[in-house]
């Protein structure tokens, strides 16, 4: 047995085995943050941060210190340590020093609220030292977006130009671009101007869903697109061209010389990050690193926030709604989010709670059925206090940040480890405290404290509610459970005659088209 468990056990890759533990690194003030350009010093105060998070400070002195970034970094660290300052910092910092517009920084990132957010956090600190931030995420029109990345530049008059000459026509207005694999694909196959020649830096944020999911290989057509020969790299240059009236007028060709530690022609310097970030060397060797050094919290490599307090509930399956309800009660108008394990489950759920007349709270779904737009303005909603219960399905788990969520409840045990973490990890963010209640059948009970150890977590109290407070709730359940039956029937049925309607004017037109013929 224990040989085959050992058959089974994937192999550390040697640079994975040393980790340097940023749990060790105390937190720094930005008074003596070394090298910190400032302007982004000001800006940074602005957002109201004063000191840099370990994590922070530990990217900053490879990047920026005496590390300067020779290595390609990988971070393994929890959800709320602060990844995303921490590499949206030093990125900025050094581009900051160059003044021609090209696309020189590229952050991927598996969902369009998430890449938003991280939009946002580029936008607080970039235009402080003079750069733009650009967003492909399908959020808007790909012709919106083309406006929004590439530019023409106005040329001086009476000048003669080649129409062909797309390197003088079009510009990218941007120096950093967040975006979502999909969109990235659309803009490399499709946008006129769109280059990735002059790109210096690639994060690859939530790096083990973007391994795991091919998304049209963005990967490799990325990285084939930034391994560009000598001859492909273009420098400011002017050459002659003659007009229609023979003279000869003097035309730049806009370019940027790729310099990198003083050389020419520099690797693409890379940052991959996850809280829970895949340790298989084949999806890994995808990436490939440049003598990877692999940043860490602690030696486990799954990890909780510091401050989370972990509950469980025992309850019967069909009176899980009634526990919640009072679990929700119990906590009054604090800052919770509900998570399901599918987008159905939320949306029952979430009409079921709001059948219960009492309740007397503003509680909203938030999952992939929705519309962006729709996800946008709920999120919106839940931020500024105007909703104080998110039921979501796992579309939230990774990344986001809401800022004062008080709790988070599993409603649904989470299969994996992995999805606890990322769970679990919206709340008790950036040094704050936070609590995550799931809810469990007897028989599940076992099966969850095991999956907790594998996160270092040995310490997850039952929490117990008054049967009082579940006996008051029986009355209105069976009025909510009717109510709910009512809208699953009258939604089915909606569903069904909008089938009915697209599968007769399908064969209509099949019809038509055979009557032509």
């Amino acid at each position: 047995m224990a040989d085959k468990q050992k058959r089974k056990r994937i192999p550390v890759l040697p640079w994975m085995r040393s980790p340097v533990d940023v749990s060790l690194i105390e937190e720094c003030p930005l008074e003596i943050l070394p090298m910190l350009d400032h302007r982004l010093k000001a800006a940074l105060q602005n957002m109201g941060i004063s000191s840099l998070f370990p994590v922070q400070l530990a990217v900053w002195q490879e990047a920026i210190g005496p590390g300067s970034f020779d290595r390609d970094l990988c971070i393994n660290s929890p959800t709320g340590s602060g990844k995303t300052l921490a590499y949206a910092l030093p990125i900025v910092q050094m581009l900051s020093s160059r003044t021609v517009k090209c696309l020189r920084a590229l952050v991927v990132l598996p969902t369009r609220d998430l890449a938003l957010q991280v939009k946002e956090v580029f936008s607080a600190i970039a235009p402080a030292v003079g750069l733009s931030v650009g967003l492909a995420v399908g959020q808007s029109s790909i012709a919106d977006e083309i406006s929004e990345l590439i530019k023409r530049p106005k040329l001086e008059a009476g000048i003669c130009y080649d129409p062909d000459d797309f390197l003088v026509e079009l510009q990218s207005s941007v120096d950093i671009l967040v975006a979502t694999p999909g969109r990235l694909m659309d803009h490399i196959n499709f946008t006129k101007g769109f280059t990735l020649q002059h790109l210096r830096y690639l994060v690859i944020d939530e790096t083990d869903r973007l391994l795991r999911e091919a998304y049209q290989s963005w990967l490799p057509t990325v990285l084939q697109l930034t391994h560009a020969d000598d001859s492909s790299i273009i420098f400011p240059s002017y050459i002659s061209n003659p007009c229609s009236d023979g003279s000869l007028k003097t035309i730049r060709r806009f370019g940027v010389e790729r310099g990198f530690k003083g050389k020419p022609y520099p690797r693409l310097a890379k940052m991959v990050l996850s809280a829970t970030l895949t340790q298989d060397p084949g999806k890994l060797a995808q990436l490939d690193l440049h003598h990877p050094l692999f940043l860490t919290t602690g030696k486990r490599r799954y990890k909780l926030p510091e401050k989370l307090e972990s509950y469980m509930m025992i309850c019967e399956s069909k009176l899980k709604p009634l526990y919640l309800v009072a679990l929700l009660q119990s906590l009054g108008e604090e800052k919770c989010i509900v998570f399901t394990s599918s987008v159905e489950s939320t949306h029952r759920l979430c009409s079921l709670l709001n059948f219960f007349e009492d309740l007397e709270l503003k509680i909203k779904e938030y999952s992939g059925l929705q519309r962006q737009s729709l996800r946008s303005k709920t999120l919106n909603a839940f931020r500024g206090g105007e909703i104080q219960v998110l039921v979501s399905s796992d579309a939230m788990t990774r990344g986001m940040d809401v800022e004062g969520v008080k709790n988070v409840i599993n409603y649904d045990m989470p299969a994996f480890i992995k999805t606890y973490i990322h769970r679990a990890g919206r709340t008790a963010r950036a040094g704050q405290s936070g609590r995550c209640f799931t809810l469990l059948r007897k028989d599940e009970v076992k099966r969850f404290k095991k999956l907790l150890q594998k996160a270092d977590n040995d310490s997850c109290p039952v929490h117990n509610l008054p049967s009082s407070s579940i006996e008051f709730l029986q009355p209105t359940y069976v009025s909510a459970l009717e109510k709910l039956k009512e809208k699953v029937e009258s939604e089915t049925s909606r569903k069904s005659t909008i089938t009915s309607s697209s599968r007769a004017g399908k064969q209509k037109d099949r019809n038509s088209s055979k009557a032509k013929t």
